[in-house]
Protein backbone atom coordinates (compact mmCIF):
# COMPACT_ATOMS: atom_id res chain seq x y z
CA UNK A 1 0.00 0.00 0.00
CA UNK A 2 0.84 3.31 -0.67
CA UNK A 3 2.04 6.11 1.73
CA UNK A 4 -1.22 7.42 4.32
CA UNK A 5 -3.43 9.70 2.79
CA UNK A 6 -5.61 11.76 5.31
CA UNK A 7 -8.74 10.41 6.88
CA UNK A 8 -12.05 12.54 5.68
CA UNK A 9 -15.53 12.13 6.19
CA UNK A 10 -16.55 9.38 3.93
CA UNK A 11 -20.34 7.71 3.81
CA UNK A 12 -21.82 5.22 1.41
CA UNK A 13 -21.53 1.82 0.25
CA UNK A 14 -19.12 0.15 -2.44
CA UNK A 15 -20.01 -2.68 -4.03
CA UNK A 16 -16.49 -4.76 -4.75
CA UNK A 17 -15.81 -6.99 -7.38
CA UNK A 18 -13.63 -8.96 -5.26
CA UNK A 19 -10.38 -10.19 -7.12
CA UNK A 20 -9.16 -14.02 -6.95
CA UNK A 21 -6.71 -14.23 -3.78
CA UNK A 22 -7.25 -11.41 -1.92
CA UNK A 23 -8.49 -11.75 1.50
CA UNK A 24 -11.80 -9.76 2.74
CA UNK A 25 -9.96 -7.94 5.32
CA UNK A 26 -7.39 -6.75 2.53
CA UNK A 27 -9.68 -5.72 0.54
CA UNK A 28 -11.37 -3.12 2.84
CA UNK A 29 -8.23 -1.98 3.68
CA UNK A 30 -7.45 -1.37 0.10
CA UNK A 31 -10.62 0.46 -0.35
CA UNK A 32 -10.47 2.53 2.28
CA UNK A 33 -7.44 4.11 1.75
CA UNK A 34 -8.14 5.36 -1.39
CA UNK A 35 -11.04 6.74 -0.59
CA UNK A 36 -8.96 8.15 2.96
CA UNK A 37 -12.13 6.85 4.76
CA UNK A 38 -12.43 6.80 8.43
CA UNK A 39 -14.54 3.98 8.85
CA UNK A 40 -14.67 0.83 7.35
CA UNK A 41 -16.75 -2.86 7.51
CA UNK A 42 -17.80 -5.26 5.06
CA UNK A 43 -21.35 -6.91 4.53
CA UNK A 44 -20.20 -10.23 4.45
CA UNK A 45 -16.12 -12.06 4.27
CA UNK A 46 -15.39 -13.75 1.13
CA UNK A 47 -12.34 -16.16 0.82
CA UNK A 48 -9.57 -15.37 -0.89
CA UNK A 49 -10.12 -18.29 -3.62
CA UNK A 50 -13.65 -16.42 -3.74
CA UNK A 51 -14.71 -13.76 -6.46
CA UNK A 52 -17.71 -11.07 -6.38
CA UNK A 53 -19.62 -9.03 -4.22
CA UNK A 54 -18.05 -6.98 -1.43
CA UNK A 55 -20.13 -4.40 -0.17
CA UNK A 56 -17.66 -2.52 1.84
CA UNK A 57 -18.93 0.32 3.86
CA UNK A 58 -17.34 3.60 4.27
CA UNK A 59 -18.23 5.92 7.73
CA UNK A 60 -21.88 6.01 8.58
CA UNK A 61 -22.34 3.28 6.29
CA UNK A 62 -20.69 0.77 8.89
CA UNK A 63 -23.97 1.40 11.11
CA UNK A 64 -25.92 -0.64 8.62
CA UNK A 65 -23.67 -3.67 8.42
CA UNK A 66 -25.79 -5.95 10.48
CA UNK A 67 -28.74 -5.95 7.78
CA UNK A 68 -26.51 -6.45 4.74
CA UNK A 69 -24.90 -9.32 6.74
CA UNK A 70 -28.30 -10.95 7.59
CA UNK A 71 -29.63 -10.17 4.32
CA UNK A 72 -29.77 -13.04 1.26
CA UNK A 73 -26.53 -14.06 -0.59
CA UNK A 74 -26.10 -15.81 -4.03
CA UNK A 75 -23.23 -17.50 -5.90
CA UNK A 76 -21.95 -19.30 -8.88
CA UNK A 77 -19.88 -22.13 -7.39
CA UNK A 78 -18.29 -24.98 -9.20
CA UNK A 79 -17.99 -28.36 -7.94
CA UNK A 80 -15.00 -30.89 -8.27
CA UNK A 81 -15.61 -34.35 -7.89
CA UNK A 82 -13.63 -37.04 -7.21
CA UNK A 83 -11.28 -35.31 -4.62
CA UNK A 84 -11.50 -34.44 -0.75
CA UNK A 85 -9.22 -31.57 0.48
CA UNK A 86 -8.75 -30.25 3.74
CA UNK A 87 -9.75 -26.59 3.08
CA UNK A 88 -12.83 -27.94 0.86
CA UNK A 89 -11.77 -25.70 -1.85
CA UNK A 90 -8.69 -25.75 -4.39
CA UNK A 91 -6.00 -23.95 -1.48
CA UNK A 92 -6.37 -27.55 0.94
CA UNK A 93 -4.07 -30.95 0.54
CA UNK A 94 -5.94 -33.89 -0.88
CA UNK A 95 -7.38 -35.97 2.23
CA UNK A 96 -9.42 -38.78 -0.51
CA UNK A 97 -9.98 -39.31 -3.82
CA UNK A 98 -13.27 -41.44 -5.39
CA UNK A 99 -13.39 -42.87 -8.97
CA UNK A 100 -17.48 -42.03 -8.58
CA UNK A 101 -18.78 -39.50 -10.81
CA UNK A 102 -22.73 -38.70 -10.33
CA UNK A 103 -24.53 -38.32 -13.22
CA UNK A 104 -26.87 -35.19 -13.80
CA UNK A 105 -30.08 -37.33 -13.24
CA UNK A 106 -28.51 -38.14 -9.88
CA UNK A 107 -27.18 -34.71 -9.22
CA UNK A 108 -30.71 -33.31 -10.23
CA UNK A 109 -32.41 -35.68 -7.70
CA UNK A 110 -30.48 -34.78 -4.68
CA UNK A 111 -30.56 -31.26 -4.53
CA UNK A 112 -33.83 -31.29 -3.20
CA UNK A 113 -32.05 -32.83 -0.50
CA UNK A 114 -30.05 -29.29 0.32
CA UNK A 115 -32.51 -26.72 0.04
CA UNK A 116 -35.37 -25.45 3.06
CA UNK A 117 -33.79 -25.51 6.76
CA UNK A 118 -30.53 -28.04 6.41
CA UNK A 119 -28.08 -28.81 9.07
CA UNK A 120 -24.14 -28.14 8.00
CA UNK A 121 -21.00 -29.17 9.80
CA UNK A 122 -19.14 -25.06 8.95
CA UNK A 123 -15.10 -26.19 7.16
CA UNK A 124 -12.54 -26.54 9.53
CA UNK A 125 -10.90 -23.82 7.79
CA UNK A 126 -13.12 -21.04 9.14
CA UNK A 127 -13.14 -18.09 11.01
CA UNK A 128 -15.68 -19.25 14.10
CA UNK A 129 -13.87 -19.38 17.62
CA UNK A 130 -13.43 -22.56 19.15
CA UNK A 131 -12.60 -21.55 23.12
CA UNK A 132 -11.01 -18.42 21.19
CA UNK A 133 -9.26 -19.19 19.06
CA UNK A 134 -9.99 -19.17 15.24
CA UNK A 135 -10.95 -22.61 13.69
CA UNK A 136 -9.09 -21.90 10.71
CA UNK A 137 -5.06 -21.17 13.08
CA UNK A 138 -6.10 -24.03 14.91
CA UNK A 139 -6.60 -26.37 11.91
CA UNK A 140 -3.35 -25.05 10.39
CA UNK A 141 -1.59 -26.39 13.34
CA UNK A 142 -3.11 -29.76 12.66
CA UNK A 143 -4.91 -29.55 15.86
CA UNK A 144 -8.53 -31.74 15.95
CA UNK A 145 -11.26 -29.34 14.95
CA UNK A 146 -14.82 -30.06 16.56
CA UNK A 147 -17.56 -27.81 14.89
CA UNK A 148 -21.07 -28.38 15.73
CA UNK A 149 -24.05 -28.41 13.07
CA UNK A 150 -25.77 -25.59 12.72
CA UNK A 151 -29.27 -25.15 10.97
CA UNK A 152 -29.13 -22.59 7.81
CA UNK A 153 -30.97 -21.71 5.19
CA UNK A 154 -31.23 -22.73 1.51
CA UNK A 155 -33.68 -20.79 -0.58
CA UNK A 156 -32.61 -22.59 -3.97
CA UNK A 157 -30.23 -24.90 -5.54
CA UNK A 158 -29.67 -25.37 -8.98
CA UNK A 159 -27.55 -27.22 -11.19
CA UNK A 160 -26.28 -24.90 -14.22
CA UNK A 161 -23.80 -26.78 -16.16
CA UNK A 162 -21.45 -29.77 -16.70
CA UNK A 163 -18.50 -28.61 -17.74
CA UNK A 164 -17.18 -32.44 -17.67
CA UNK A 165 -17.40 -35.69 -15.40
CA UNK A 166 -15.13 -33.78 -12.69
CA UNK A 167 -17.04 -30.61 -12.37
CA UNK A 168 -20.60 -29.42 -12.07
CA UNK A 169 -21.58 -25.47 -11.89
CA UNK A 170 -24.14 -24.62 -9.55
CA UNK A 171 -26.44 -21.90 -8.65
CA UNK A 172 -27.56 -21.11 -5.46
CA UNK A 173 -29.65 -18.66 -3.19
CA UNK A 174 -29.12 -18.87 1.02
CA UNK A 175 -29.24 -16.92 3.90
CA UNK A 176 -27.08 -16.03 6.93
CA UNK A 177 -24.32 -18.22 7.98
CA UNK A 178 -24.19 -20.78 4.93
CA UNK A 179 -21.24 -22.19 3.83
CA UNK A 180 -20.83 -22.93 0.12
CA UNK A 181 -17.53 -24.89 1.17
CA UNK A 182 -19.55 -27.57 3.00
CA UNK A 183 -22.64 -27.31 0.65
CA UNK A 184 -20.38 -28.95 -2.13
CA UNK A 185 -18.96 -31.50 0.50
CA UNK A 186 -21.90 -32.79 1.58
CA UNK A 187 -23.28 -32.85 -2.19
CA UNK A 188 -20.54 -34.76 -3.19
CA UNK A 189 -21.24 -36.97 0.14
CA UNK A 190 -24.19 -37.47 -0.88
CA UNK A 191 -23.98 -38.47 -4.46
CA UNK A 192 -21.34 -41.38 -3.20
CA UNK A 193 -18.39 -39.41 -3.95
CA UNK A 194 -16.04 -36.67 -2.71
CA UNK A 195 -15.34 -33.34 -3.97
CA UNK A 196 -14.19 -29.85 -3.09
CA UNK A 197 -15.08 -26.14 -4.56
CA UNK A 198 -12.80 -25.45 -7.28
CA UNK A 199 -14.78 -22.21 -7.78
CA UNK A 200 -17.34 -19.68 -5.84
CA UNK A 201 -18.01 -16.16 -7.10
CA UNK A 202 -21.06 -14.31 -4.70
CA UNK A 203 -23.49 -12.60 -7.30
CA UNK A 204 -25.33 -10.74 -4.40
CA UNK A 205 -25.29 -9.79 -1.24
CA UNK A 206 -28.18 -7.87 0.06
CA UNK A 207 -29.69 -5.48 -1.86
CA UNK A 208 -26.25 -5.44 -3.56
CA UNK A 209 -25.79 -7.25 -6.86
CA UNK A 210 -22.82 -8.29 -9.45
CA UNK A 211 -24.17 -5.71 -12.28
CA UNK A 212 -23.25 -3.16 -10.07
CA UNK A 213 -19.86 -4.12 -8.70
CA UNK A 214 -16.61 -2.20 -9.62
CA UNK A 215 -13.36 -3.99 -10.03
CA UNK A 216 -10.04 -2.85 -7.24
CA UNK A 217 -8.29 -2.51 -10.73
CA UNK A 218 -11.05 0.14 -11.83
CA UNK A 219 -11.27 2.19 -8.17
CA UNK A 220 -7.73 2.56 -8.30
CA UNK A 221 -8.06 4.06 -11.76
CA UNK A 222 -10.31 6.56 -10.37
CA UNK A 223 -7.67 7.37 -8.35
CA UNK A 224 -8.73 10.23 -5.93
CA UNK A 225 -11.12 12.02 -4.74
CA UNK A 226 -14.25 13.02 -6.28
CA UNK A 227 -13.95 10.50 -9.31
CA UNK A 228 -14.19 8.08 -6.23
CA UNK A 229 -17.12 9.24 -4.60
CA UNK A 230 -19.19 8.49 -8.14
CA UNK A 231 -18.53 5.09 -7.49
CA UNK A 232 -20.19 5.13 -4.23
CA UNK A 233 -24.02 3.77 -3.58
CA UNK A 234 -25.36 5.61 -0.67
CA UNK A 235 -26.05 4.46 3.23
CA UNK A 236 -29.77 3.55 2.59
CA UNK A 237 -28.78 1.19 0.16
CA UNK A 238 -28.30 -1.57 3.31
CA UNK A 239 -32.22 -0.72 4.50
CA UNK A 240 -33.86 -0.68 1.35
CA UNK A 241 -36.58 -3.36 2.68
CA UNK A 242 -37.13 -1.29 5.65
CA UNK A 243 -40.13 1.28 5.49
CA UNK A 244 -39.61 4.82 5.25
CA UNK A 245 -41.46 7.13 7.51
CA UNK A 246 -40.85 10.88 7.39
CA UNK A 247 -40.43 13.00 9.52
CA UNK A 248 -40.57 17.38 10.31
CA UNK A 249 -36.98 18.85 11.25
CA UNK A 250 -38.55 19.68 15.34
CA UNK A 251 -39.20 15.88 15.48
CA UNK A 252 -35.62 14.92 13.88
CA UNK A 253 -34.30 17.22 16.43
CA UNK A 254 -35.51 14.97 19.26
CA UNK A 255 -34.49 11.87 17.44
CA UNK A 256 -30.66 13.34 17.27
CA UNK A 257 -30.98 13.69 20.96
CA UNK A 258 -31.66 10.28 21.58
CA UNK A 259 -35.56 11.49 22.56
CA UNK A 260 -38.77 9.42 21.49
CA UNK A 261 -40.91 10.95 19.32
CA UNK A 262 -44.74 10.89 19.79
CA UNK A 263 -46.73 10.15 16.46
CA UNK A 264 -50.40 11.47 16.63
CA UNK A 265 -51.31 9.83 13.83
CA UNK A 266 -49.97 7.18 11.33
CA UNK A 267 -47.67 5.55 14.04
CA UNK A 268 -46.16 1.67 12.54
CA UNK A 269 -47.01 -0.96 14.14
CA UNK A 270 -45.89 -1.90 17.84
CA UNK A 271 -42.18 -3.58 17.20
CA UNK A 272 -41.22 -2.30 13.63
CA UNK A 273 -38.25 -1.04 12.47
CA UNK A 274 -38.35 1.96 10.11
CA UNK A 275 -36.38 4.38 8.74
CA UNK A 276 -36.91 7.80 10.07
CA UNK A 277 -36.24 10.46 6.81
CA UNK A 278 -36.06 14.22 6.19
CA UNK A 279 -37.03 15.25 3.48
CA UNK A 280 -36.20 12.35 2.02
CA UNK A 281 -32.50 11.63 3.65
CA UNK A 282 -32.12 9.36 5.85
CA UNK A 283 -31.87 10.47 9.65
CA UNK A 284 -32.01 7.57 12.04
CA UNK A 285 -33.44 3.69 12.33
CA UNK A 286 -36.04 4.19 14.57
CA UNK A 287 -38.45 1.30 16.40
CA UNK A 288 -42.20 2.01 17.50
CA UNK A 289 -44.21 1.18 20.28
CA UNK A 290 -47.05 2.23 18.15
CA UNK A 291 -47.77 5.73 19.27
CA UNK A 292 -43.98 6.71 19.45
CA UNK A 293 -40.67 6.14 17.66
CA UNK A 294 -37.73 5.54 19.73
CA UNK A 295 -33.97 5.72 18.14
CA UNK A 296 -31.84 2.79 17.46
CA UNK A 297 -29.66 3.97 14.93
CA UNK A 298 -28.85 7.62 14.71
CA UNK A 299 -26.99 8.68 11.04
CA UNK A 300 -24.50 11.61 11.03
CA UNK A 301 -25.18 12.35 7.54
Amino acid sequence: MSARRPRQKIDGWVVLDKPLGMGSTKAVGRVRWLFGAEKAGHGGTLDPLATGVLPIALGEATKTVPFVMDGRKEYRFTLRFGEARTTEDAEGEITATSDARPSDQAIAAALGRFVGQIEQVPPAFSALKIGGERSYDLARKGQAVDLKPRRVTVERLELAGRPDRDHADFVVSCGKGTYIRSLGRDLAQALGTVGYLSALRRTAAGPFLEEAAISLSKLEALGHIPPLLGALAPVATALDDIPALALTEAQVGRLRQGQPVLLTRDAPLSGALVRAELEGKLVALVRSDGASVQPVRVFNL
